[in-house]
């Protein structure tokens, strides 16, 4: 049986920071998506909310928030969270649903409304929780992650600030023609180094800031599809929801240790890299066969290691791919046409569905000046706390 599921709709609510509820931005969503399918609500035989600590808890469950907001009509609800992997979870339950004939067309949502300022870990004492850990005994928010990355980037692989400035440069261009995007405005390499030092080397424009925004789609059987009309859809191939394998030999959020490799050598693939991989092993590709990304840019660093790991060039040669045009706008596979977090935020339960919205609408063609010219097949590649993967390929 084919795991292809097609991609009705897709629909957003702007990146930013609106003062609303989370609710509010995925209904939006949810109701663009819905149009974009043309599927009435009704119609709708499941929701799948990706949820969010600050927005999922106490008395809300993302799934069953959209549910009854969109108003009650006797859909199966499912609520997912997995950090900033809850989208591609989400994606992945409502493919499940779908392959095995529990439901034909299933709406997928994530929405955030998020703190202002930089992450931090929920009220109350959880010694046993890593994450509240990293934040209360060592003091390491994320962009102290995100710095001790870029320095070890710079020490293994000769990478520089100006490298990764590099990286702003062009999501900043590719997001001020995204209509959905939190900053709509090109910067230059020499505003990102005069931006303020946030964890050195990185600075501000270096690291995505923390947003509200929405995410939704609206996934079918392929049976479905035709019935509906659309003969040739977008269609989501693969999702990979991988975990780590022992020994881990490098500090990854939030773990503040790694294993021990004395009696275990590490696995020959890092973790992120076992992401793309199971992902490409699933839909029958390679990185060769890709005609754009959709990458997980925390940091500009990041953004550099994350070409390696789905395997656009060999470890260490992410600077040099840059350097060359690869993943810029005309580039072999050009790599945040969306303008990627850098020019959006994190919204988390709702940044990996919204890159699969970024893919459906290269793959169509309808991404109008930011447009991958003939764009075929698209990966996505995100990553949860706590040894969530997270990557989608989708194709038409």
């Amino acid at each position: 049986m084919s795991g292809d599921v097609a991609v009705l709709g897709a629909g957003m609510h702007p990146w930013g920071k609106w003062g609303h509820g989370f609710v509010r931005y995925g209904i939006a969503a949810a109701r663009a998506a819905l149009a974009d399918a043309g599927v009435e609500w009704r119609r709708v035989r499941s929701v799948v909310g990706a949820a969010t600590v600050r927005g999922g808890y106490p008395g809300h469950v993302a799934g069953s928030a959209f549910a009854q907001a969109l108003g009650w009509q006797g859909a199966k609800v499912t609520s997912v969270y997995a950090a900033c992997a809850s989208g591609a979870q989400a994606i992945a339950a409502a493919r499940a649903q779908i392959l095995a004939g529990q439901a034909d067309v299933v709406l997928v949502v994530g929405s955030e409304s998020a703190p202002k300022g930089f992450f931090a870990p929920a009220g109350g004492e959880r010694p046993d929780d890593p994450d509240w850990l990293r934040f209360r005994v060592l003091g390491a928010t994320n962009p102290a992650y995100f710095g001790l990355y870029a320095r070890r980037r710079m020490a293994v692989h000769g990478d520089t600030p100006e490298d990764f400035a590099l990286v702003k440069v062009k999501n900043a261009a590719a997001g001020a023609l995204n209509p959905y995007a939190r900053y709509r405005k090109a910067v230059t390499a020499e505003e990102v180094a005069a931006s303020a030092v946030v964890a050195d080397p990185l600075r501000l424009l270096d690291i995505c800031a923390t947003s509200d925004g929405g995410a939704a789609l609206v996934l079918s059987s392929m049976d479905f599809a035709r019935r509906h009309g659309v003969v040739d859809p977008v269609r989501v191939r693969a999702v990979s929801t991988v975990t780590p394998v022992y020994p881990r030999a490098a500090l990854d959020l939030p773990d503040i240790a790694t294993d021990s490799a004395v009696a275990v050598c590490p696995p020959p693939l890092s973790f992120r890299a076992s992401i793309a991989r199971a992902a490409y092993e699933e839909a029958g590709i390679g990185p060769e066969d890709l005609s754009l990304a959709e990458v997980y840019d925390l940091s500009t660093a990041l953004e550099l290691q994350w070409y390696e790991d789905i395997g656009l060039c060999a470890e260490g040669g992410g600077a040099a791919l840059l350097r060359a045009g690869v993943t810029s706008p005309g580039g072999r596979v050009p790599v945040n046409p969306s303008g990627g977090l850098a020019s959006f935020g994190e919204a988390v339960p709702a940044q990996a569905i919204a890159q699969v919205c970024e893919l459906t609408w290269q793959l169509r063609g309808t991404a109008g000046a930011r447009q991958v010219p003939g764009a075929r097949v698209g990966i996505t590649a995100n990553q949860g706390l706590f040894g969530h993967g997270s990557a989608v390929v989708a194709v038409r």
